[in-house]
């Protein structure tokens, strides 16, 4: 099974005439529900408010077949997120977080999932922030066996950091067990502003990451091994918006990687690192086509067998 860890919450989504709709969101939630809808095994570690928006969003977890059975409930409010989007379909993010649910993830529930021993961890965006529960994941990530794949999304929300500097040290502790790190090119400059992106991103393989994937929006994805690197082209789509097209494509990517029984030790399999990236600019692509983080089913998309 996949474990993806971190925040659920309602994205209160302002378009640019001005109207207003809640999605549920959040980049663990979006990742889960992405591996879910593509037929693997995944399950959300994190927390979820007793209250009707912490329903929904376990309604819809349900729904795509994700696994409750780390989420805890809790009585503090839902988390939410103002994602305003611009004329290109762009958003950008204000986060509402104080006392609020997923904020309150703790050690032991990491560690009681870890007892599992998962094939893949998924963690990043506010996983990475806000503590406790950031404090939890990272002591939990520096515990997991070898055998299991650690993937790490920072998906950097830089308004609700309030210091950058214990961010990176943390940061620079979980990487240090991360088998892959998908990061865009707008994370790079947020965490190394002093070095271009395709630097920032081959720096992160002497921290000993095995795989590096670096978005870039509409241009080519790159993918950076310790033996070999390559680009990959994002095909011209009509975006709608593209909240959760970046979730959408470490979901997918993931999920190809463990339905194949590929592990940590399989990246430097070239050939099978291609085919997962090109089904995760699929999936990512299909996403940028709908409103909302809602990312494509399985029998939607041209999706080989494992």
């Amino acid at each position: 099974m996949i474990v993806v860890a971190g925040e659920a919450l309602v994205d209160l989504i302002l378009h640019p005439d001005g109207h207003l709709t809640a999605n549920a969101g959040g980049g663990p939630f979006n990742t889960a529900r992405t591996i879910g809808r593509l037929g693997v095994d995944v399950a959300l570690l994190g927390r979820l408010s007793t209250d009707r928006f912490g329903g929904m969003l376990a309604a819809a977890l349900a729904a795509d077949g994700v696994d409750l059975r780390w989420v805890s409930a809790t009585e503090a409010p839902t988390t939410l997120a103002v994602a305003e989007l611009d004329a290109a379909g762009a958003a950008s993010y204000r986060f509402h977080l104080a006392e609020t649910s997923a904020p309150g993830l703790t050690l032991e529930e990491t560690l009681a999932m870890l007892r599992s021993e998962p094939g893949a961890i998924h963690v990043g965006t506010l996983g990475l922030v806000v503590d406790p529960m950031a404090s939890a994941l990272a002591a939990g990530i520096g515990r997991t066996a070898r055998s299991t794949l650690v993937m790490v999304d920072p998906n950097c929300r830089p308004r609700v950091i309030p210091d950058r500097d214990a961010y990176l040290a943390r940061l620079r502790s979980v990487l240090s067990r991360a088998d892959v790190v998908k990061v865009s090119a707008d994370d790079l400059t947020y965490l190394a502003p002093e070095m271009t992106p395709l630097d920032a991103a081959r720096s992160l393989l002497t921290d000993g990451v095995g795989v590096v994937l670096l978005t870039d929006g509409a241009r080519a994805v790159t993918v950076l091994a310790g033996g070999f690197a390559f680009e990959l082209p994002v095909p011209a789509t009509d975006v709608v918006d593209t909240v959760g097209s970046g979730d959408a494509f470490g979901g997918a990517f993931l999920a190809r990687w463990i339905e194949r029984g590929l592990g940590p030790v399989d990246l430097a399999n070239e050939a099978a690192l291609r085919e997962a990236v090109v089904l995760a600019i699929d999936v990512a692509s299909a996403t940028c086509q709908r409103p909302g983080a809602d990312p494509p089913h399985r029998a939607e998309l041209d999706w080989p067998p494992a």
